[in-house]
């Protein structure tokens, strides 16, 4: 039983990553190194398949490669993350190349570095929580 099938049947609360690739050996690597670090992971092959994932599921981090089945299907993935409610972090894989760095300003380094790799992650998941809890709090001070 993997970590995270573990963590789910004791009833704890992961941070949910969704990692957009089209090719199946990035996906699956990145998909079995996440899960070893304890994050519960969903997987998109096309841009479309992320955002309907990003539609029905909540996540903590986007992941996504920049060219899929167009050279800039990334940026839609990107796009569509940023206009959830939910707000989740989001990330361009570094390993993809042909990424346009003006469109984003976080990247990733590519998992054989994985102390780097693990901290990038968690310090997106933890920029988030931080932006999630400022607007409630915004919130709250503006409804009393």
């Amino acid at each position: 039983m993997t970590t995270t099938k573990i963590a789910r049947k004791q009833g704890l609360d992961l941070a949910r990553v969704l990692i957009a690739d089209d090719h199946p050996a990035s996906r699956l690597t990145l998909q079995t190194v996440l899960e070893a670090g304890g994050y519960q992971v969903d997987t998109a092959a096309t841009a479309a398949e992320a955002v309907g994932k990003l539609d029905t599921d909540e996540y903590a981090l986007v992941l996504t490669e920049m060219s899929m089945e167009t050279p800039n299907s990334g940026l839609k993935v990107l796009a569509h993350a940023r206009m959830m409610d939910y707000k989740p972090a989001t990330a361009v894989l570094k390993t993809d190349l042909n990424a346009d760095r003006r469109q984003t300003t976080d990247f990733l380094v590519a998992p054989e570095n994985l102390p780097e790799f693990f901290a990038q992650v968690a310090a997106l998941i933890s920029d988030r929580a931080t932006r999630l809890v400022n607007r409630q709090a915004r919130h709250a001070v503006a409804s009393s």
